[in-house]
């Protein structure tokens, strides 16, 4: 198995080096497509031993360059379930021999259909793109087909789980973690929002996808941790019955995620007109958000001598320096109530240092980062757009 870090930054910058043109309606085939959502499942399919896989990775195959539009496409069809979903810790731009091929097209009755790790949601739009690209028609009906998908997997309370069908545990919840339901909205927005890539969506799956985000909506702004009768932000699952922040694997405890809540605030802010308690919910997020900031800390990596764990191999160890000069950074996680940052280790356990957890989840897991600034930054401009005096919740 390849080190993590080195692989994850080999592939990390394939992708980002090979995905800067996204393509319209009338390019050509040539044209590349962004292919940065199938990152995470490329690199957990490289680098994490996974149960479910049907195929494994070979070492020696080559990588579809991202203006094979056709080809990746092709590939994405072979992945797709009967259902209409994907599973996820795959390589989207693997070239496959016949025979993983093969055994693909003989696992389309599999289940383990997902909105993890950028699954379904990624294939979703870049078949629809591809579509605008080839004319390919089986390219738009696999991609109608996911949507289908997404429509199914939602709960009549507005949210979506990790997996559909439902398994047992905490997929079951509704998951912010890693933008499962939040990619699964951009794609519905993309289709409110008449995106040219998604022209080929007739008038009655629009109004389908509408009046599923709406619920989406709804349901985003019902999570909404509250404290002290003040909207704060959101866990990575809440209970698909309570609403309420709830546990899922042993390190990803009930509290405030950070990471997640600035994707929600993003994908919020991005609706037009809003109305005033959507105004109230991400002035709330964003007010937690700038209050959480974490200031004369710096997060290193440091060489270390080589450890082999069930999900990683690794070379170097994380530390936290104190560094008066280091811009704000954020923690992944903050304890209900106080807002203190908090871990955990793979058996479970809440600390309150990184220093308290165990090597094997400081090297993989991210704890730290500064992915929150991104909505603060985006914040003034939304809020000069949308909110008026009477509207705004007050000053900053």
């Amino acid at each position: 198995m390849r080190c993590l870090a080195v692989c994850s930054i080999v592939i990390g910058l394939f992708l980002f080096a090979n995905s800067r043109a996204r393509c319209q309606p009338g390019t050509t085939s040539s044209d590349s497509i962004d292919v940065t959502g199938f990152y995470d499942s490329a690199h957990h399919w490289y680098d994490i031993q996974d149960e479910d896989h049907v195929i494994d990775p070979l070492r020696s195959r080559k990588r579809y360059s991202p203006v094979e539009v056709r080809k990746i496409a092709e590939n994405i069809l072979l992945y797709q379930k009967d259902n209409g979903g994907w599973p996820k810790n795959y390589d989207m731009l693997a070239v496959l021999t016949s025979g993983q091929k093969r055994a693909l097209i003989a696992s389309r009755n599999l289940t383990n259909t997902t909105f993890d790790n950028g699954a379904t949601y990624s294939q979703i739009e870049y078949l629809a793109r591809a579509y605008a690209v080839t004319g390919e028609t089986r390219f738009r009906d696999a991609s109608l087909k996911g949507m289908e998908f997404i429509l199914r997997a939602q709960y009549p309370n507005g949210g979506w789980p990790q997996f559909y069908p439902l398994r047992k545990g905490y997929s079951s919840y509704i998951t912010f973690n890693d933008d499962a339901m939040v990619g699964a909205m951009r794609v519905l927005k993309g289709i409110v929002d008449n995106k040219p890539w998604y022209s080929f969506v007739d008038t009655s799956l629009g109004a389908r996808a509408k009046c599923a985000f709406d619920k989406g909506v709804d349901c985003i702004i019902k999570c909404q941790i509250m404290e002290q009768g003040k909207p704060t932000a959101w866990c990575q699952q809440h209970d698909d019955q309570t609403l309420k922040p709830s546990w899922a694997r042993t390190f990803e405890p009930p509290s405030v995620s950070s990471f997640e809540s600035a994707d929600i605030v993003m994908l919020l802010m991005s609706i037009d007109h809003p109305e005033p308690r959507l105004i109230k919910a991400i002035e709330g997020a964003v007010e937690w958000i700038d209050r959480s900031k974490l200031f004369g800390i710096r997060v290193d990596s440091v060489p270390a001598a080589h450890a082999s764990y069930r999900y990683h191999t690794t070379d170097f160890d994380v530390v936290v320096v104190r560094d008066d000069d280091a811009p704000p950074t954020w923690a992944r996680y903050y304890e209900l109530g106080s807002n203190r940052p908090l871990f955990c280790n793979r058996r479970g356990g809440i600390v309150y240092s990184l220093a308290e957890v165990d090597r094997e989840r400081r090297t993989g897991y991210r704890w730290y980062g500064s992915h929150p600034d991104e909505a603060l930054r985006a914040y003034p401009a939304w809020r000069a757009m949308w909110c008026t005096e009477g509207e705004a919740s007050g000053d900053r």
